[in-house]
């Protein structure tokens, strides 16, 4: 490499003073650096910058503003520690700066490059091209501007920008209880496999500092760091307060893969029902009253016996009784009223046969489904109480159903249990926690690695929308 201002060598490749470079593996398609062959390293505008990861491979993330002016538009970035190093910038101040390795690509060649992140906002170009930069074969030209192609920041306002990361390392929590259990361990092995950072945290371990300006949650005496997203596996048993943290990450501006007004919903059968009915998806008939004056009348709303009487916040099957005859249903309803327990009653969909589909929905489709059948003289299918599952294949007014009823409750992750009723499909429960080992088993399908795809489509930078201002 060497300064000319002579006609090049046809081998050698020629750079002006400034040029358009683009970073595709950090997600920066376009960016205009300044060459400056007096500094010896390379500079990459960034803020937010935090190191992360296991100290065996230690990562850093950071946000850039490719755009000089234009703070309305961050792109999240991650990489793997290089190098920790001083720099010593031109006014003489030093600086301990992350050094990262990255490809440039500038006029269709592609070479590795490394990086040191600093904070450059108050500069012109957000890249500074050093020396040690520069292959044998490039001669940088000082009188000369962009003399290879040039780019245009256009490309940030368009969907293309939404494609070019696929490989971001991401900083994801597991909210569970169940460090060991079969579906958080699945989450930890399937996100470490593609590259991602993933914690798990005991959901009543953590504690929250309320502030207008800076809230936080806590954990083990030390602020949780930001993540990227959070997967909630909330229990039925601390569902208040694992809804409350998860609202305190969706107030720092955390990505919950399942928001806390979808699980608190999805746990209350009654509310639950009531949005099923509000949004018209098929349910069977459900009756609720809180005075035992109205029994009879419950009893007659959904069609007589035989029905089933559930408790509002029954889980995998318990607290759900089928009542063959009246006189059974009648016992039921004042044995829960005894207890002072909240219950519904709902009509038997006898045809189906002691079997239900729990389709498994993630983001908007319905990615795997199984026919879930009760042990023998159990009307219950829950795999828990001893049923049995099996691949099956649904129909299209099945996937709509499981569709819509997810999407009622604003759920990316669901289990949505359907019966097979005469009259079409008929939602009975909409799981804002789906365990992951029977339907990963039975269908075959990698149920955690279709969760990452939804994860990381949406934590991706999304292009700004059409008529802002440019630069």
């Amino acid at each position: 490499m060497m300064d000319d201002t002579t006609e090049p060598h046809p081998s050698e490749f020629r750079l002006g003073w400034e040029e358009w470079v683009a970073f595709p593996g950090l997600g920066l398609p376009a960016m205009k650096a300044k060459v400056d062959t007096g500094a010896k390293t390379s500079a990459l505008h960034a803020f937010d910058i935090e190191p992360f990861g296991p100290a065996s491979r230690p990562k850093v993330r950071f946000a850039v503003h490719p755009i000089p002016g234009r703070e309305d538009l961050s792109i999240p970035c991650s990489a793997e520690i290089v190098d920790r190093r001083e720099v010593i910038s031109s006014n003489g101040e030093s600086e301990w700066r992350f050094v990262i390795s990255a490809d440039i690509e500038v006029g269709g060649r592609s070479w590795p490059i490394e990086l040191t992140l600093t904070h450059r906002g108050g500069m012109a170009y957000r890249m500074l091209l050093g020396r040690q930069a520069l292959t044998e074969d490039i001669v940088v030209s000082p009188g000369e501007s962009c003399c290879q192609p040039v780019l245009s920041y256009d490309v940030y306002h368009t969907a293309e920008v939404s494609h070019v990361a696929p490989a971001r390392t991401l900083r994801i929590a597991v909210l569970s209880r169940e460090a060991h259990s079969y579906s958080t361990t699945r989450l930890v092995q399937e996100g470490e496999k593609r590259g991602h950072v993933i914690e798990v945290i005991d959901t009543t371990r953590c504690y929250m500092a309320l502030d207008a300006l800076s809230p936080e949650v806590h954990y083990d005496g030390q602020r949780l760091p930001r993540y990227d997203a959070i997967i909630p596996r909330i229990g039925a048993s601390v569902t208040n307060y694992g809804t409350a943290v998860i609202r305190q990450f969706e107030t720092t501006g955390t990505y919950c893969v399942n928001g806390s007004e979808g699980i608190t919903a999805s746990r209350d059968k009654l509310h639950a029902h009531q949005i099923l009915a509000r949004h018209r998806i098929g349910m069977p008939m459900t009756a609720f009253a809180a005075s035992p004056k109205d029994t009879n009348n419950l009893i007659s709303l959904v069609g007589g016996a035989p029905l089933i009487v559930k408790l509002l916040e029954s889980t995998q099957g318990k607290g759900v009784v089928l009542a063959e005859t009246k006189k059974a249903a009648e016992s039921v309803i004042s044995a829960f009223r005894g207890l002072k327990a909240s219950f519904l009653v709902q009509r038997f969909v006898k045809e189906a046969a002691g079997e239900d589909i729990r389709c498994l929905v993630v983001g908007s489709k319905v990615v795997a489904a199984m026919k879930r059948s009760g042990a023998e003289g159990d009307f219950r299918s829950n795999l828990h109480q001893g049923g049995h599952a099996e691949k099956v294949r649904i129909t299209k007014e099945e996937r709509e159903t499981a569709v819509r009823a997810a999407r009622a409750f604003r759920l990316n992750l669901a289990g949505v249990d359907l019966l097979r009723a005469e009259d079409g499909p008929k939602v009975l429960e909409v799981n804002s926690s789906p365990g992951l080992e029977g339907i990963e088993k039975t269908s075959g399908k990698n149920i955690a690695g279709l969760l990452y795809d939804e994860i990381e489509k949406r934590v991706r930078p999304m292009p700004l929308p059409k008529g802002r201002r440019r630069r």
